[in-house]
């Protein structure tokens, strides 16, 4: 009867180490997919993405934008003041929440 305890225990303990085994192979394999370079395509499409960045950031906004698109810009927004009322439509708004208040019911 105790050797039975102790198989079924040592089944139980074989299973959770190879549970834990697979996991950490698992995880060791994007780390160290990650410390290698990117392929080719990868690296061209975050360096644009890099580059569109450094662009927006030193132009204030979208890149080769011209007057057309500022203008379109400036009509939707006017049209959506309309519609849903006033605040600033190109911030994203804050919500806040207030914390209910429970009062004990008395005995």
């Amino acid at each position: 009867m105790i050797l039975r305890q102790i198989l079924r225990l040592s089944s139980l303990f074989r299973s959770a180490v190879s549970v834990h085994v697979h996991r950490n192979i698992g995880l060791s394999a994007i780390v160290f997919n990650k410390t290698k370079e990117l392929d080719p395509v990868q690296k061209l499409f975050v360096d644009k993405i890099r580059e569109y960045n450094t662009k927006s950031k030193q132009a204030g906004g979208p890149v080769d934008a011209g007057p057309d698109f500022q203008k379109d810009m400036n009509e939707s927004l006017a049209r959506l003041q309309r519609a849903y009322g006033e605040g600033d439509l190109t911030k994203f708004p804050e919500f806040k929440f207030e914390e209910p208040k429970f009062e004990e019911a008395p005995k």
